[in-house]
């Protein structure tokens, strides 16, 4: 299109236009002796510059050894490999990796972090450690929270107590008043139903206390604490029982239900999952839905309390991620280690 504006234009004026243009471009030297071209002007430079006359061409911008120049550094760019200098960036994965590990391990410091990464398989020096950790805002160890949180210590704990209660159905048919004994590991929220009676008494009650100390079998020497309330079917006989193999039984201030949140949101679950949804014809009947129910929700049922998991899955869990690494909580997570997931 500016050939054929140029073709339609008088000598004159295309002299004046190049009089005009040779000045700016040499106030536009004098400003920038070295400006820099890219590709297409580059190209247009090429193409135009052999049809000037060869007195112009030695006082152009571009001129013939220009062009030579860019094609010897063309071909050497075409047969020169790129060259990576430094070490080399470190994996998203990694980097994932390490922020995860001070998160759930507030006292660990580089060394530890760089131990642990070792035993995944990964080789990271302490220097990229700390530079990964300073780019996201985490201090050292030294200057870290390091103080257990009321959320770890009651985790720890959990994992040596027990919690028990009562709950009772109404029988459809025979309109007897069924009282139905459980105690939860709250650790792994996993049920045990003791018994259901028409009359708990301390007997009774004492009785399914022995029942639990086998059930537990040897697990029993890790539990330390068990969670009732003052309901006159805990006799002392019941406690009595538990103190001899180290348990304590450990009861919860009056009308204080809270204090024992953990079997309450059991009876909750059961109510409005079985107990409320059917009717229950006898006694007999209650025990064979209790014992249904409770084998799907220890071994079946998501909770929400531990990772939509159950506590004692009856099936192959499924690991949705290719080499997921897996955190293993000892002490009730006061110590963790970290393996790759089978």
């Amino acid at each position: 299109m500016g050939l054929l504006v140029l073709l339609g234009r008088s000598s004159t004026s295309k002299d004046v236009e190049l009089l005009v243009l040779r000045h700016e471009v040499a106030v536009l030297r004098r400003g920038n002796p070295r400006p820099r071209l890219d590709w297409a002007d580059r190209a247009v430079f090429a193409a135009l510059v052999r049809l000037l006359p060869k007195g112009l061409r030695l006082h152009r911008l571009v001129t013939p050894g220009t062009v030579l120049r860019w094609h010897r550094r063309l071909v050497a760019a075409r047969w020169t490999y790129s060259h990576r200098h430094g070490r080399p960036p470190v994996d998203d994965v990694i980097t994932r990796l390490i922020k995860r590990m001070v998160t759930e391990n507030h006292n660990w410091g580089y060394k530890r972090i760089q131990g642990e990464l070792l035993k995944l398989g990964h080789r990271v020096s302490a220097s990229t450690i700390r530079r990964i950790l300073k780019q996201a805002g985490i201090p050292p160890a030294p200057d870290r929270r390091t103080d257990t949180t009321w959320r770890e210590f009651l985790r720890t704990q959990a994992s040596t107590m027990l919690s028990c209660d009562f709950f009772h159905v109404d029988c459809a048919l025979t309109l007897q008043r069924v009282s139905v004994l459980f105690v939860l590991e709250v650790a792994t929220r996993s049920v045990h139903v003791l018994g259901t009676t028409t009359n708990p008494d301390g007997a009774w009650t004492t009785q399914q206390a022995r029942n639990l100390v086998m059930d537990l079998g040897e697990w029993v020497g890790e539990v330390r604490f068990l969670v009732r309330d003052r309901a006159g079917q805990f006799a002392a006989s019941f406690d009595a029982v538990l103190a001899d193999v180290g348990i304590k039984a450990v009861t919860i201030p009056p009308r204080c239900p809270r204090a024992n949140c953990f079997a309450e949101r059991f009876v909750r679950t059961a109510r409005s999952e079985v107990t409320d949804r059917m009717l229950v014809l006898s006694q007999r009947h209650l025990g064979a839905v209790l014992a249904e129910y409770v084998r799907h929700d220890n071994g079946r049922r998501p909770h929400r309390s531990r990772e939509l998991r159950p506590p004692r899955p009856t099936y192959p869990v499924a690991n949705l991620s290719f080499q997921r690494i897996r955190r293993r909580r000892l002490l009730g997570g006061l110590i963790n280690e970290y393996e790759r997931a089978a």
